[in-house]
């Protein structure tokens, strides 16, 4: 499948890119970023996945979240996918919200009308887009880290969960832990999936652990001036679940910070140093 460049730009010795390509899953053309560092000029490197928030693009990340100088410091690629399919046709919400729709794929697989035809996101991330980067760029998919903010922490909570063994790490920056017991998350999973709720458990992250999915270790970060903490994402929900699991979360509550990338920006380096542990490179 072919990969078409969209912007390419020096950065801290290596390449920050942009990416787009036909997709096969979501029937739409797709784009994402990439930062390949300097190491790659002598071999694959390892991967680190982060999955935006509602309303972004790859670009939010890329351009905002300050990852590129310690990524080419620890010989860590990054890779940013898109946060749903856009293009002519793909449905919308019809009222034009925000928290459904084109910017909020929830990284799922809909399953109803209209949503179906397009709304993949999961399938494209767990493996349409895996398989896109192992064979165009210098990737060591035996060693992947992913994490996320926001939708898309949850997306990063959930497909780790679902798939073992896959990623050595595994973070979040403000996730929603449990789709299923909050505003954003119902109405998402109600128009994608269907009224059924047991549908729903396999995109919600403590729903997955008390399923029996298991994972080393989690590192969260979380603002408590986020004006989304109580009704939204709901961290406690997490601690509660991975206690009774016995699963290793570092559930760290930064006091003061909100939910914007500023907040994102200035603990990237201790996430991107945690997760350059767990994959063996660095001095982290």
């Amino acid at each position: 499948m072919a990969l078409d460049i969209v912007s390419k730009a020096r950065s801290f010795g290596g390449t920050q890119l942009t990416y787009r390509h036909a997709s096969h899953r979501t029937g739409t053309p797709m784009r994402f970023s990439v930062f390949v560092p300097p190491q790659a000029d002598h071999g694959t490197v390892p991967v680190l996945w982060f999955l935006s928030g509602l309303t972004c693009t790859e670009e939010n990340f890329t351009a905002k979240a300050g990852a590129q100088r310690v990524a080419a410091e620890l010989g860590l690629m990054v890779i940013a996918p898109d946060t749903s399919p856009r293009g002519d046709g793909v449905p919308d919400d019809p009222e034009g919200a925000y928290d459904f729709g084109l910017g909020a794929g929830f990284y799922l697989d809909a399953t109803r009308a209209p949503w179906a035809r397009n709304y993949a996101m999961r399938s494209y991330i767990e493996q349409e887009l895996p398989a896109l980067v192992a064979d165009n760029l210098p990737a060591d998919m035996a060693r992947q880290g992913i994490t996320g903010h926001s939708m898309g922490g949850h997306g990063a909570l959930t497909i780790a969960l679902r798939n073992p063994g896959r990623f050595a790490s595994v973070s979040a920056f403000a996730p929603i832990v449990s789709p299923m017991h909050c505003p954003w998350g119902e109405k998402a999973l109600s128009h994608y999936l269907g009224p059924d709720k047991a549908q729903w458990r396999a995109y919600d992250a403590c729903a997955l652990i008390e399923d029996g999915a298991r994972l080393d270790a989690i590192l969260v970060d979380q603002g408590t001036a986020d004006g989304f903490l109580e009704e939204q994402l709901k961290p406690g929900l997490l601690e509660t679940a991975c206690r009774k699991a016995g699963i290793d979360l570092s559930l760290r509550l930064q006091p003061g910070y909100d939910h914007s990338y500023f907040f994102i920006a200035t603990f990237m380096e201790d996430h991107l140093r945690w997760h350059g542990k767990r994959l063996g490179i660095g001095d982290c």
